[in-house]
């Protein structure tokens, strides 16, 4: 007969103790588990909270990078200016890359079916009715609802893939390229409002700083553009007495607690007249928009206001992120002063200008409104002499080129000035030949971005062609007359 040991009353409870142990641990375990699944944040699922930090992955071959079809465009029009001011809309408009859609009040006599008739502009779409809604402002015009609504009738498309949501006017223009690229140092997928305010300081005092100037553009990512549109209706209702449409799109957003970012590169262009002094020190950033075709003179001389941004577009599709772009160098023999803004123009100076002197934005228009707050401007600003004796020698865009050299602008005179000058002057100059190499911004340079340098090549023989090279500075190079 085989006999068992009976274990002990102490190593009866020493084993149910330690098995008690095992127990309680696997069932915290499991506790632990559900707990991280279910109460955790979802960091997938919460990215709407506002951050300034870019995630995007820059890499061009990676499916992450944004580009035309991740933006969905909402431009407020309406019948009566549709007719004329779809000409600067076909200046951008890309039909095979782009979606989005016009929004009219009703449809064009010149159309039907709900279509353009034209395959180089966007689709129009009528927009609802907004009679119930109340407008309380003497200054203003009811349409202005239609034009904030356009926000919510722009996501109610539906469209798929959709990153950014871009709004804009009849008459504002954008540049494709550079609008991306602007884009793609921010997150999609957190809640972003892009834009940028006026030029004038009346205009930002009496509207909002934290406002984006709807002329001038403005991106709203899409999970915010998504929460913005169910919300709108409800908001709006408590904002009768605001002016136009892009203060009731700003006053929901502050309601939802999301600020403006800033983007120097859409322009609201709040000026009459020449804004050449705007257009030569344009900011160290990729030109993404302009406003206010019709009230500014054309950007060229000699020129038409169609063919002249026609000519700027033209140059910007050789080289996108480097259009309007200032660089500045010296002609160290005759004390020259030369500021190239790509694309555009070049300035010579017969003296040394130091080169913050030369980045300040030259009072070349006329305000906006008429009064003794009208000349003020939150720009850094130099006054402008209008007798042509007295001011710097300008050379406008002539041509484009590119080669296995790089892109080559040629920039001439456009108008003639009866100014006495000797053999030292710059006004002996003819023409001016810049040589560069095509730009492409990775996120590193959208961030911290540093502006190029220049050398004044060697003269040609009659000494009436200046050419000039433009590069990338070295570490430690300063940009000054003595370097």
């Amino acid at each position: 007969m085989q006999l068992f040991n009976l274990p002990s009353k102490a190593q009866y409870y020493s084993t149910n103790s330690f098995k008690s142990l095992i127990i309680i641990s696997c069932f915290g375990c499991m506790i632990y588990l559900v707990c991280s699944n279910f109460l955790a944040p979802n960091n997938t699922n919460n990215k709407h909270f506002h951050t300034s930090i870019a995630l995007q992955n820059d890499d061009g071959n990676s499916p992450t990078q944004t580009n035309l079809d991740h933006v969905v465009f909402g431009i407020a029009s309406n019948e009566l200016s549709w007719s004329k001011r779809k000409e600067y809309v076909k200046l951008w408009w890309k039909s095979n890359k782009m979606r989005g859609c016009v929004f009219l009040e009703k449809m064009p006599l010149f159309s039907s079916n709900y279509t353009n008739n034209e395959t180089d502009l966007p689709p129009i779409c009528i927009s609802e009715d907004t009679s119930h809604f109340k407008y309380t402002h003497k200054g203003g015009t009811s349409s202005a609802i239609r034009v904030a609504r356009v926000v919510s009738e722009t996501v109610a498309l539906n469209h798929s893939n959709v990153r950014w949501f871009v709004f804009g006017d009849d008459d504002t223009i954008f540049f494709p390229e550079n609008l991306v690229k602007t884009l793609s140092k921010y997150d999609h997928g957190f809640w972003y409002y892009i834009g940028t305010n006026s030029e004038s300081f009346m205009q930002n005092k009496f509207f909002s700083y934290e406002m984006a100037f709807g002329g001038a553009g403005f991106a709203i990512s899409n999970p915010l553009a998504k929460v913005l549109a169910k919300v709108f209706d409800s908001c709006i209702e408590r904002y009768p007495h605001l002016y136009g449409s892009d203060g009731r799109i700003h006053a929901c957003l502050t309601e939802l607690g999301v600020g403006l970012t800033r983007e120097p590169g859409f322009h609201q262009m709040d000026f009459h007249g020449n804004v050449f002094g705007m257009l030569a020190a344009h900011p160290l950033r990729p030109l993404v928009s302009m406003h206010h075709i019709e009230k500014i003179d054309p950007i060229f001389p000699n020129m038409t206001t169609g063919k002249a941004l026609e000519h700027l577009y033209n140059a910007a599709s050789f080289d996108p992120h480097r259009i309007l772009q200032q660089t500045v160098c010296y002609d160290r023999w005759f004390s020259w002063t030369v500021s190239v803004s790509w694309g555009y123009a070049v300035q010579v100076y017969n003296k040394n200008v130091l080169f913050p002197n030369v980045q300040r934005v030259q009072e070349s228009y006329a305000p906006w409104k008429s009064s003794h707050l009208g000349g003020l401007y939150d720009l850094d600003t130099n006054k402008y002499a209008f007798d042509p004796c007295r001011r710097q020698l300008v050379y406008f865009l002539d041509s484009v080129s590119s080669g296995i050299n790089g892109t080559e602008t040629v920039y001439t005179k456009k108008t003639s000035d009866k100014c006495k000058f000797d053999m030292s002057s710059p006004r002996r100059l003819e023409k001016i030949r810049v040589l560069s190499n095509k730009l492409v911004l990775d996120k590193k340079q959208l961030l911290a971005p540093r502006r190029h340098c220049c050398d004044v090549l060697l003269p040609s023989a009659s000494g009436n062609i200046m050419e000039i090279g433009i590069r990338e500075c070295k570490e430690d190079e300063l940009i000054n007359m003595e370097q």
